[in-house]
């Protein structure tokens, strides 16, 4: 059963927390990502569409931070946004005091590649590659050695509980497992963001729950930055701020505990 091999979540389903991580407030450091009054605008034919509008954000390192809305309201394009897949058509997005915009495809893609783990809600595996292959590739694009490379593939597929499956193609993997390999794909380089688009949003209750306990014990153990786009209301619970966002604006945002209570 891949729980038990799970170091961060224990056989009761719950994450296992490190004791030696210190919390700095938000207020002793400056954000790891800064959005000032960005605006994205599509132009379909004539008319101009404004899918995100004005919007200010800060996130801080080891947030578990959740933006939440319904289908078309911007969610998904603030996430290209704060993935640097993307670059506002007004206003600034900062990423470690640097400001996207001034940077050129090769400069957003090394950031990509080192800063940013990305789990998406359809996968996004190579259906012709193995799980092991799918894991290797972000350390290929990194260059590292690749017998070294293959060790951290064969690491990461063991926390996630998927060690027997390194051979097997996409197709032959479950919903749920092949979400898993995406985690482990995206933990590849160890980067400081997880930035997850509806990781949920195509398993089952069970599995799901198992995937963001996971994801809440990265944060927890490691204070990795978590960054999860949703419509799901349930995913609060794990969140220490919540981002309500609707129609290209944000309604607010909202402090939490861990339990899913609003402070």
């Amino acid at each position: 059963m891949y729980l038990e091999n799970n170091p961060y979540v224990n056989s009761s389903g719950s994450y296992v927390k490190s004791p030696g991580i210190s919390r700095i407030t938000r207020d002793e450091r400056e954000p790891l990502i800064k959005l000032t009054n960005v605006w994205k605008i599509y132009q379909m034919g004539e008319v101009e569409f404004a899918a995100l509008k004005g919007i200010d954000l800060e996130i801080y390192e080891g947030e578990f931070l959740v933006v939440l809305g319904p289908s078309g309201s911007g969610k998904s394009t603030l996430m290209n946004l704060l993935g640097c897949l993307d670059i506002p058509s007004e206003g600034t997005v900062y990423l470690n005091s640097e400001d996207i915009s001034e940077l050129d495809e090769s400069e957003l893609a090394r950031i990509r590649g080192q800063m940013i783990g990305f789990i998406f809600q359809s996968f996004n595996l190579i259906p012709t590659l193995s799980t092991e292959e799918n894991v290797l590739l972000p350390l290929e694009f990194q260059e590292e050695n690749r017998e070294a490379a293959r060790k951290k593939a064969s690491y990461l597929l063991d926390i996630v509980g998927l060690s027997n499956k390194k051979k097997n193609l996409p197709s032959q993997l479950s919903g749920g497992q092949r979400q898993r390999v995406a985690i482990a794909r995206s933990l590849a380089v160890n980067p400081p963001i997880i930035l997850a688009d509806e990781p949920t949003g195509n398993l089952d209750t069970k599995t799901g729950d198992y995937i963001l306990k996971f994801l809440d014990g990265l944060h927890e153990r490691e204070g990795k930055t978590i960054i999860i786009v949703t419509h799901d209301l349930d995913l609060v619970k794990y969140a220490t701020r919540v981002v309500y966002i609707r129609d290209g604006e944000i309604e607010k945002i909202e402090e939490r505990r861990k339990n899913g209570t609003e402070e």
